[in-house]
């Protein structure tokens, strides 16, 4: 079955280079899908062009009209045979018109540009990509400026034996649509899963004394064989290879930017799930906490009932 077969495509009139827009147009053609260009123009955006205009040499007319920039971007697109429309909305904060045209939308996915932030902004400022992240109820596709090889390398981040607060079958939820996108776009897929030894985490947990001393070589390649076995249970279906099943000692934050960096990962598949709205201002997600050390796109899935755990 195809999974996907509306993609809803949040594009920056500000931008001059469009990423999310190309790749999408391939997985609009790799998948057989439509695509739908939105833009929401703000105060700030409106200035933010108009500032650009005034730089540039030659001084054209100014394009006030959002849908008309959209649909030059659109139209090279067209030119390729993929089906397309365009919604153009205004209206403040850019979060917000995002969060609800996104959790109104009858696509299969969304699939945005984003960018660098600063440590300061990352963690003192919540920024339009931490809210869709929290909040887009379909998979989310986090591009950045680096295109995809012709044939894309697949990351698969799952969490065998998982925390409490993960529900089991968000793992093969993951592992779902890294194998679709596999199929529709080529290339080839790899699992990741990173792990810390168990009384590492019980001390965390309980707030008790260290226990690192506790944590011999032994132990850790014990407890190693069993996280790759979980790994190789989940992922047998799927036709990955043994080489390509990665199991490593540490935390998602350090391990998956390591090995996206050592595979030469196209796209990581990860998930993400709801959270209080006390836990989910203050500790976030580990896709958002990954997202600024990873050097490839970040696909965001979320468990099947993700919708109706939204606080809003």
């Amino acid at each position: 079955m195809n999974r996907v077969k509306n993609i809803l495509v949040i594009v920056d009139p500000t931008a001059d280079e469009q990423p999310a827009l190309d790749k999408a147009a391939r997985l609009a053609k790799a998948f057989d899908a439509r695509l739908q260009l939105f833009a929401c123009e703000t105060k700030e955006t409106r200035a933010v062009r108009y500032a650009a205009h005034l730089r540039k040499a030659g001084k054209a007319d100014f394009i006030s009209d959002v849908y008309a920039v959209l649909d030059g971007l659109a139209e090279p697109v067209r030119q390729q045979g993929v089906d397309l429309s365009i919604e153009v909305l205004t209206g403040d904060p850019l979060y917000a018109q995002l969060l609800d045209r996104t959790q109104a939308t009858c696509a299969d996915l969304v699939v945005k540009d984003t960018h660098h932030h600063s440590l300061a902004k990352r963690t003192f400022i919540t920024s339009t990509d931490w809210h869709l992240i929290r909040g887009c109820p379909v998979p989310l596709l986090l591009t950045k400026p680096r295109p995809w090889s012709a044939a894309p390398v697949l990351a698969a981040a799952i969490d065998p034996g998982h925390a409490k607060d993960k529900p089991a079958v968000l793992d093969s939820r993951i592992l779902d649509w890294a194998s679709d996108m596999r199929k529709s776009l080529g290339g080839s897929m790899h699992v990741v899963h990173a792990f810390l030894p168990a009384i590492v985490m019980a001390e965390a947990a309980s707030g008790m004394p260290a226990l690192a001393g506790q944590v011999t070589q032994q132990l850790m390649e014990e407890e190693q064989k069993v996280k790759l076995a979980e790994v190789e249970r989940l992922s047998a279906p799927y036709g990955i290879e043994t080489k390509n099943r990665i199991v490593e000692f540490g935390t998602a934050t350090e391990v998956l930017p390591r090995v996206a960096q050592e595979i030469a990962a196209d796209i990581m598949i990860m998930g993400a799930i709801s959270r209080s709205a006390l836990r989910r201002a203050f500790i976030g997600s580990t896709a958002e906490r990954v997202l600024e050390y990873l050097p490839c796109d970040v696909l965001v899935v979320k468990p099947p009932d993700f919708a109706a755990t939204l606080p809003f």
